[in-house]
């Protein structure tokens, strides 16, 4: 297995998922290469996930993965979808932001 450190793998893990959940609009039978492309980054981010697990409790390493992700999408939504950014809307990406890096903060790889 590669080693990288636990917390980079997460971190990668989560742009991916960030990645696929935002190419999501554009998979289908007419698209196939984009297709292929969502669901190779669907993959490499559960493998990445998977590596950070090894070292990384579960519950955080999940949360800190699903986190990434929804923050992540909901940018590229109201950046590039043209998704609405209210002010509530933006609030609720700050809390969510904050509960990931208290879980990094307050959380410890473990061998």
């Amino acid at each position: 297995m590669i080693a990288i450190n636990p917390w980079i793998a997460l971190v990668i893990a989560g742009l991916l998922e960030v990645g696929w959940a935002s190419g999501f609009k554009f998979v289908g039978p007419q698209r196939p290469v984009t297709s292929l492309v969502v669901i190779a980054a669907m993959g490499l981010s559960f493998w990445f996930l998977w590596m950070a697990t090894q070292r990384i409790p579960i519950g955080t390493a999940y949360a800190i993965w699903t986190g990434i992700g929804a923050v992540g999408a909901a940018t590229v939504g109201m950046a590039i979808y043209n998704e609405p950014a209210t002010a509530l809307r933006i609030v609720c990406i700050v809390l969510i932001v904050a509960g990931i890096v208290g879980l990094k903060l307050f959380s410890a790889a473990h061998p």
